[in-house]
Order: C-alpha cells, then structure tokens, then sequence
C-alpha cells in the first residue's frame, strides 16, 4: 500500500493548487479525483466567461495567458491541463475516495473506488459543484427539470422557464433566447440578483422590451410534464413549458466531511469547522481547501482568493515535521 505524506482529495485548481506546493516543499503527495481534471470547470456552461482576470486564476507560478480580459472556460481547461503536465503533478482521475480511516496516530488510510493509500495529512478541496440545490417541489423529478446547463443550442424553439436571480440564470436565459428559446425567468426576489455587469443590463433590457418574460417576487409551485404553476404577486399563473433550467445554486458534500469527522456549524450556512490561519480543521491533520471552506455561503470564496490555502497548508504541515 502506497504511503503518502500528504493525500489531496480534488484535483480542481485548488487541488492542484496544493499538489504544486506541496511538491516544492519536497513532500510526497497524491491527487484523486472521482471525475476528469478539473471536472468543475469541466461541466460549466460551454460559453461561460469567468469574472475574475487570468492572473488572478493562476497557480504554482504558472502565467496564464489569455485573448480576453477575462478568460473563457475553454482557456481555462487548456490552461490547467498544462499546469498539470508542466508541473508534473501525480492525479489519479476517475478514482473517487470512499472513506478515511484512522490507520495510527501518524497515519490516515484512504480507500477509494480503485485502490487503498496512507498518507499522514489529507487536504479536502472538493468544491461544491457536484450537488444541487433542489426547489423541493412536485414535479422536479421530471426529465425536463435540469439543474446543469451546458449548450443553448439544445432548446432551440423549446419553452424555456429558468429560475433564479443571478449570473447563472441571467445566462441561461440570455444564451438560450438568443438560440431561438422562448424564456420566462422566474426569480423570488423583486429584482434580479447579483450578476455580472456586462450581462445584467443585457438582460434587463430583454425583459423591458418583452423579450423574456419575467416574473418577480414570485416562485414555482408545481412542474408538470407540459405545464408549470408561478405563484405570482397576482395569483398562480400555470404557462406552456418544456424545459425547467434551476439555477438555484450548488452546496458542498457534506455527508463526506460529516464522514471525516468535519463538523459544520448549526446554521443554515453549515460552516465547515477549521482554523482560518492554517485551514486545519477539528481532525488534526485533515485541512479544507478552496471554495468548500464556506459551506453552504457558496459567495465568499473562488479561484482568486483560495489559492492561497495550498501555501498556508503546506506552510503549516512543514512547522508540524519539524
């Protein structure tokens, strides 16, 4: 059984991220991820633009040069994969872990889909991506509910109804009428939400001309499978429909960092517990990384201003040897 002085669980960009300092700091290091690399940014939208500017989304040194200001998601998979193979980074992908066991006092054994590994630190930067929100309505079992989006083109001439109040909604709705969509955006709040400033006019513009119709302060009842039901400031308003997009938001695997012994914080935000100056968490030598830290405030931490985890953890692991 291999063994490990550090096993990272993710290989996202901030997993990555840690296997770079980790391999500088002259530590024995290992990256699984259950998905291909970087599988967040993979299942984006295929059109998605980041907000944050390339520099901003660089690790372990590596300059990421872009056409664009802001970098697209094409960029960025040809620009971690590089990172990967330049950095020479030891992944295993499409392996995912099962369980983390106390092995001895020193050690943590790891068991995944495909092999067993020790290793004496884990760093967790699993992200949030992989589970929905769900609205908890009749109804969203159907087929034609989707809680990911990747092509426009897929709802050409398709009544689209799309719900939510923020970038992913606004471009749900803008991408897919441009393909030729007939889109209804339903948002609970009176207005639309936090979007990114050359998409939120675009949109706003949309729904003042009639384009895309908007209902406000309202929320979805019920889906049916050609139907759905808004309940509206006015009343219910059942509309024809063949597509539901939630854009409702992601939320970290917690039933794994239950798992490991993490414990969350007793609010609706369910804060993993760890020391924000070493990103330990309450298991000695087990560490959070990345945008999984927020729990279910999903809004606090991205590429740009987690990157520096990988060295706070590294950081700490190395005062820990000495």
């Amino acid at each position: 059984m291999e063994t490990y002085d550090i096993l990272i669980i993710g290989g996202g960009p901030i997993g990555l991220a840690c296997g770079l300092e980790a391999k500088k700091a002259g530590l024995t290091y290992l990256i699984v991820e259950k998905g291909c690399l970087v599988n967040s940014l993979f299942n984006y939208p295929l059109n998605m633009t980041f907000f944050s500017t390339a520099d901003r989304l660089e690790i372990g040194g590596y300059p990421f040069p872009s056409i664009y200001p802001k970098p697209n998601r094409a960029e960025a998979l040809e620009y971690y994969r590089k990172v990967a193979e330049t950095g020479e980074l030891d992944i295993r992908l499409f392996e995912e872990v099962l369980a983390v066991t106390t092995e001895t006092d020193e050690l943590y054994q790891v068991s995944t889909s495909k092999a067993n590994y020790k290793a004496k630190y884990i760093i967790v930067a699993t992200g949030f991506y992989d589970i929905p929100n769900l609205l908890g309505i009749k109804g969203e079992e159907l087929p034609k509910v989707r809680h990911y989006y990747y092509d426009p083109h897929y709802y050409y001439k398709q009544k689209m109804l799309v719900v939510g109040a923020n970038n992913s909604a606004a471009d749900v709705a803008l991408e897919t009428y441009r393909k030729g969509a007939e889109v209804t955006i339903v948002v609970r709040e009176p207005e639309l939400g936090s979007i990114k400033y050359w998409t939120k006019p675009d949109l706003e513009n949309r729904i003042s001309e009639g384009a895309v119709k908007a209902y406000f302060s309202s929320r979805l009842l019920e889906i049916r499978e050609n139907v759905v039901d808004i309940q509206t400031p006015e009343g219910v308003v059942t509309i024809a429909n063949d597509f539901v997009m939630a854009m409702t938001g992601y939320q970290p695997n917690f039933n794994f960092l239950k798992k490991l012994g993490i414990t969350l914080s007793h609010d609706a935000l369910k804060h993993p517990t760890h020391n924000p100056e070493t990103m330990e968490t309450n298991m000695p030598r087990i560490y959070l990384a990345g945008v999984v830290c927020g729990g279910m405030d999903t809004r606090v931490w991205f590429i740009e201003n987690s990157r520096v985890h990988a060295e706070k953890i590294v950081q700490h692991i190395i005062g820990a040897k000495v």
